[in-house]
């Protein structure tokens, strides 16, 4: 018969690391947000999120588009390797060797836990070279001021970066729909750079998500 010492691992039962109610930890006499290694987190209010663009709209104009995405380059790098090694202690599992049920799930998770909405992957293009990641209740979306195409562009450079980190590829996004034009969800492509330059422009030209997949994996 198999005990239940057996089933433990160092004399625990790993449960859902991100789990919000266990992952955020307060003080607010100190006015400290920290996770439950000990790290510190940021809170980003709603103001902040709209100055910063409203702020980059104004002194950079159409360059704040490319500033945001570096900006969340820098931020995935950092991301990924804080996902990485948070996992790793917990679990005491590499991140490599985790099944891909355990990654997702990790990663949905993680992305709540950090108030960026959910998260979904769609492997359905992989063979094509192509990785479709859907999200909801982005408050980068729902706080950004409106315009005529996707503005997630910094939510894209962590996504371009964490996914390049994971696999060892550089790797580039593009968000093909967006919350803040009315889409039910935002959507991204994530591949080659050289083989999404092609939707770029069909994104400028205001092209449904639906279309770009079918011209950009055919």
């Amino acid at each position: 018969m198999i005990s239940v010492a057996d089933l433990l691992t160092n004399n625990r039962v790993p449960g859902n690391y991100f789990a919000v109610d266990a992952y955020v930890k307060g003080d607010l006499e100190m006015g400290l947000l920290e996770n439950r290694r000990g790290d510190r987190l940021l809170a980003l209010p709603e103001t902040l999120i709209q100055g910063i663009y409203s702020g980059l709209q104004k002194e950079t104009g159409q360059a704040s588009r490319l500033v945001l995405f570096n900006c969340g380059r820098w931020w995935g790098k950092n991301f990924y390797t804080r996902f990485r090694e948070e996992l790793t202690d917990y679990y005491g599992t590499a991140l490599a060797d985790m099944s891909m049920l355990e990654f997702l799930n990790s990663l949905q998770s993680c992305w709540v836990a950090y108030g960026w909405g959910k998260i979904e992957l769609d492997q359905s293009h992989q063979q094509r070279g192509f990785l479709l990641i859907k999200t909801v209740g982005s408050p980068f979306a729902n706080h950004a001021p409106k315009g005529d195409v996707p503005i997630c562009f910094l939510e894209a450079g962590v996504l371009s970066a964490f996914f390049s980190q994971l696999t060892g590829r550089e790797l580039h996004c593009l968000q093909t729909a967006c919350e803040s034009l009315g889409a039910d969800c935002n959507q991204f492509l994530l591949g080659l750079t050289n083989r999404l330059q092609p939707a770029e422009s069909m994104v400028e030209n205001h092209l449904d998500h639906d279309a770009i997949v079918q011209k950009i994996c055919a």
